[in-house]
């Protein structure tokens, strides 16, 4: 096997987190939809979609070295929120929680000297910092804006913006 016990065992806890997340970002942007925030909804779904990358890229990793990957067993996300804002703020709590789990499995490999997992959680740190990034970005502007009716309309509209999408009637906007 080329990779340590101890860090097939680690990664596959991580799998939690990274499951998690899909989850979580599945059911906000479900929450979004259902309340007319079609940007929001849309950018949380590209999330969404991302961690499901996330979590293939380690589910295949341990595959890869010898290990055996093991789908986790998850809880019901959230399903209910006050605002957007709340959104974003339990977005940077999970992806705190992510970072953190990263950062152990950085210490564990260099603990176990395998450096081809630290060499594979690299992109992991640099992609943790832009997440964490981002939110904090999102929830300074939610802020600044407010929570008015039309403050929630440029919300909605910056979220669209980061997720790359045009929802319905937007065309030529």
């Amino acid at each position: 096997m080329l990779i340590p016990k101890k860090i097939e065992n680690a990664l596959n806890a991580h799998l939690e987190l990274e499951m998690g997340a899909i989850y979580n970002y599945l059911a906000v942007a479900s929450w979004c939809e259902s309340n007319g925030y079609e940007g929001s909804a849309a950018f949380y779904y590209k999330q969404s979609a991302e961690e499901q990358l996330h979590f293939m890229k380690f589910f295949n990793y341990i595959n890869q070295v010898g290990g055996h990957a093991h789908v986790p067993e998850l809880k019901q996300p959230q399903t209910s929120y006050k605002s957007i804002l709340e959104t974003c703020q339990k977005s940077l709590a999970g992806e705190n929680k992510v970072t953190q789990s990263i950062y152990k499995l950085v210490e564990l490999s260099r603990k176990e000297n395998d450096h081809a997992t630290e060499a594979f959680l690299k992109f992991f740190v640099d992609e943790q910092l832009e997440e964490e990034m981002q939110f904090t970005r999102l929830i300074d502007r939610i802020k600044l804006i407010g929570g008015g009716p039309q403050s929630l309309y440029y919300v909605d509209k910056e979220l669209e913006r980061l997720a790359g999408t045009k929802t319905e009637g937007t065309e030529g906007a």
